[in-house]
């Protein structure tokens, strides 16, 4: 096992669909054609999906102690992990959204989410009940299927 246990996963996931929500809702704002724009709200949808599916998984486990002693910390360090060092992070958000003036720019943004997020939740499978990994396969496949949605819209409107 890492340093996360199954819940602690769960967690930092939904941090992530959560912070992919908010992008999406963003670009729905920002983009000026209706077909992305309906895309993107639909795909804010999906997120929050994901994040109450990520939700129930971790309301069928048991919580475990984290590794520190330090409760406290241990709960801020995987709130700044999330926000840090994953898909959609503050600082990657703030900056990346800075440059997103247009739809391309949101798409290419979207793209590259989507798939840095197959990759973690890919990665997750190993640190959770083999009961729930078929779950994490179905998030994974929606995020492939958000993959290819977000390409056919570049390819048709950029």
């Amino acid at each position: 096992m890492g340093v996360f246990d199954a819940s602690d996963v769960y967690r930092i996931a939904m941090r992530i669909e959560e912070n992919g929500v908010n992008f999406y809702r963003f670009a729905a704002q920002l983009v000026k054609e209706e077909e992305a724009k309906k895309q993107f709200e639909w795909l804010a949808g999906e997120e929050e999906k994901h994040k109450a599916s990520f939700s129930d998984m971790l309301s069928k486990i048991e919580s475990h102690d984290p590794p520190e002693g330090y409760p406290e910390e241990y709960a801020a360090y995987l709130h700044d992990y999330a926000d840090n060092n994953l898909i959609f992070t503050k600082e990657v958000m703030d900056a990346e959204m800075a440059k997103i003036t247009d739809t391309a720019s949101a798409i290419d943004f979207a793209i590259r989410r989507e798939l840095d997020s197959i990759v973690y939740y890919h990665e997750i499978k190993e640190f959770i009940n083999k009961t729930q990994q078929g779950a994490i396969d179905g998030i994974i496949n929606e995020e492939r299927r958000h993959f290819q949605i977000l390409s056919k819209l570049k390819k048709d409107l950029c």
